[in-house]
């Protein structure tokens, strides 16, 4: 293969069905405050679909917020990395590019890899781990004892807001289909409701704090499921209701409830947070399944139809 070029898949407006292609590009080259990754592994968020469907395309065209892999080369004014480093980065908020064999990223989008993860492992952290952190500790502001409801328990997000909340000395309760209750009671939920089954909605309980992803259900649902001074928190979710929610949220913010809405931002500290988790054995990635790079079209498309158990994983190198 020639040097100045990398496998990477590119968005292609115009390519069908898929508008994910496979192809050569040029390999990047990192900036003065750049670091160059050669990436070992990947994951697909729902970031990558809604950016797509909200025509959000990258400069580039390459999508992917995770990377895991080994710095090649770095830039000269970085000092937190040199080449042969083992990293994680989110890059979300600086031009993702990780569907690539190599990415060019800033080093305060990258931490060093726990040592006992695996480079899938690694790779399922980033954005869905940091997401969950934010939501309960940020903007739910979380505290041991707590009684906290995660809607959309078995994704990529609900996975981590499980444990975490855990972490954090809270009573959890998990909402899931049928497929992922027996791993939301080993992600430590002390209750888990099969929505299939029951509606969670009619829960004669109250919460202090529920962290809802990528739900439908209607916000003053959710209102009334809360204990007063509770808090609502909305993490991704249907764009209509994101829209509601912006709308109305203030609305229903009226009185001691809070209705609130998580826009995640890519932070170094939280990440490193992450993953000494991680490493620690405190939190654990779930992976579902794992595609070659040249199948990051048809992983996409299993994430997007939403039954997906935790994380789905390119493996590139």
């Amino acid at each position: 293969m020639d040097t100045k070029t990398m496998k990477a898949v590119v968005y292609n407006k115009k390519a069908s069905p898929d508008r994910l292609i496979y192809q050569d590009v040029e390999k990047p080259a990192p900036g003065d405050n750049e670091v160059l990754v050669r990436i070992v592994a990947s994951s697909v968020n729902a970031a990558d679909y809604r950016s797509m469907r909200m025509g959000m395309i990258p400069k580039r065209k390459i999508f992917g917020a995770d990377i895991a892999g080994r710095v090649e080369s770095i830039g000269k004014n970085v000092r937190q990395f040199k080449p042969g480093d083992e990293v994680i980065g989110d890059l979300a908020d600086c031009g993702f590019g990780g569907f690539a064999e190599y990415a060019a990223a800033p080093e305060k989008a990258l931490v060093l890899k726990p040592a006992g993860l695996m480079f899938d492992e690694a790779a399922a952290l980033p954005l869905a781990g940091v997401t969950a952190l934010q939501s309960l500790r940020d903007k739910g502001n979380i505290q041991k004892e707590q009684k906290v409801l995660i809607v959309g328990a078995g994704g990529g997000v609900g996975t981590f807001a499980v444990q975490l909340a855990k972490y954090f000395g809270a009573t959890v309760t998990g909402v899931c289909g049928a497929g992922n209750v027996e791993q939301t009671h080993s992600l430590g939920a002390d209750h888990v409701i099969d929505y299939t089954k029951e509606d969670f909605t009619k829960s004669p309980e109250g919460f202090d704090l529920i962290v809802a992803v990528n739900g439908s259900t209607p916000l003053t649902a959710y209102r009334r499921l809360l204990n007063p001074d509770g808090v609502y928190v909305m993490v991704g979710g249907a764009l209509l209701q994101i829209f509601k929610s912006l709308l109305f949220g203030w609305a229903l913010s009226l009185g001691s409830k809070k209705m609130l809405s998580l826009a995640a931002k890519s932070n170094q500290k939280d990440l490193q947070f992450i993953a000494k988790l991680a490493e620690d054995g405190r939190i654990r990635p779930v992976i579902d399944r794992r595609y070659p790079l040249e199948k990051t079209a048809e992983a996409v498309r299993y994430l997007d139809e939403g039954h997906a158990r935790g994380k789905v994983v390119l493996n590139i190198e």
